[in-house]
C-alpha cells in the first residue's frame, strides 16, 4: 500500500454504513448487515478476513474483530497485544467493544519491539463525500489561551522539558521551580506554596474555557497527591502552541543554573 491508497483520502461512493478496511496486506469492503463480523490478524482465511502483521509473531492470528450491530460497527480486541486508537486510547482483550464513528479511523496493533501495524478503517455516512480539498481556504489558527507574563514565566520553568519536546516529559517539582524562579526573579517571593496556588488558579480558569485535557479533580475537596493535572495543563498549552520553544528565552538569565536532580512528585 502506498500513500495514494490510504483510506484517509476517502472512499468510493457506497451504501451508508459500509465498512472499508485496509492494511499493507490487503483491503476489504463489508456491507452493513446485522451480525456480520470482520476479523483481522496474522492468520489466514477463512479464520481471518484481513491480514495484518503477518510477519510478526507478536500479533495474534485473530487479533481483532468488527461486528455490525445496533446500527453501527463495533470494534473488539481479541488479541494478546494492545490495540491503539486515536488520541492514545488503548484497547485490551478485556476491554468492552467500542462503536466506530463514521469517517476515517486509524488503529495500530502493537507488535514486536517498537513495531506497530496500521489498520485503516472508514465507515461511510449518509452524506459522505470523503475529504474535500481546502487548499485555497484560510488556515484555521490553533486555539490559544491568554497568560499573564508572570504565568508564562512560571509555566515555562515548570514545563521546560515539554518545550524541548522530550519523548516523556515531566514537570519540575514545585520546590525545584521555586529555586529556579528565585534565581531568575529574586524579588518575586517564589515558594512551592505560591507556585501551587498560581498553578491552581490557571487550571481553574482554563477549565472553564473547554480546555482539551482534564484540569480539575472529580472530587474538588480532595487535595491532589500527584502531578497529573499539571501534566495535563502543560501538555495542552504546548500542544496548542500557547507555549512555544522560543518562550525558553525567558530563562536566559539562568545560564549556568545547576543540573536538575531526578524528577519527583509535585510538592
Amino acid at each position: 500500500m502506498n500513500g495514494s491508497d490510504s483510506l484517509a483520502r476517502g472512499v468510493p461512493p457506497s451504501r451508508p454504513g459500509t465498512l472499508h478496511a485496509r492494511t499493507v496486506c490487503g483491503d476489504l469492503t463489508a456491507l452493513p448487515r446485522p451480525g456480520l463480523t470482520v476479523r483481522f490478524g496474522r492468520g489466514e482465511k477463512p479464520g481471518t478476513d484481513l491480514g495484518v502483521g503477518v510477519d510478526d509473531r507478536r500479533v495474534s492470528r485473530r487479533h481483532g474483530e468488527l461486528t455490525f450491530r445496533a446500527g453501527g460497527w463495533w470494534l473488539r480486541n481479541t488479541g494478546q497485544q494492545l490495540v491503539r486508537l486515536p488520541e492514545g486510547r488503548m484497547m485490551h482483550t478485556s476491554s468492552e467493544p467500542i462503536p466506530l464513528a463514521t469517517g476515517y479511523t486509524p488503529l495500530f496493533v502493537q507488535g514486536s519491539g517498537h513495531r506497530e501495524h496500521l489498520v485503516e478503517l472508514y465507515v461511510t455516512d449518509h452524506d459522505d463525500r470523503g475529504p474535500v480539498s481546502s487548499r485555497r481556504a484560510d488556515t484555521v489558527r490553533p486555539e490559544r489561551w491568554v497568560l499573564s507574563d508572570e504565568e508564562r514565566l512560571l509555566l515555562v520553568v515548570l514545563g521546560q522539558h515539554y518545550l524541548e519536546y522530550e519523548p516523556d516529559p515531566r514537570p519540575l517539582t514545585y520546590s525545584r521551580a521555586a529555586e529556579q524562579l528565585g534565581f531568575l526573579r529574586p524579588d518575586g517571593g517564589w515558594t512551592a506554596r505560591k507556585i501551587e496556588y498560581r498553578v491552581e488558579a490557571v487550571r481553574r480558569r482554563l477549565h472553564r474555557t473547554g480546555f482539551k485535557y482534564p484540569l480539575i479533580h472529580d472530587n474538588p475537596d480532595e487535595r491532589p497527591s500527584d502531578n497529573t493535572l499539571l501534566h495535563n495543563l502543560l501538555k495542552g498549552l504546548v500542544a496548542s502552541t500557547t507555549l512555544v520553544p522560543p518562550d525558553l528565552d525567558l530563562m536566559d538569565d539562568a545560564q549556568g543554573w545547576p543540573a536538575q536532580p531526578p524528577y519527583g512528585p509535585v510538592r
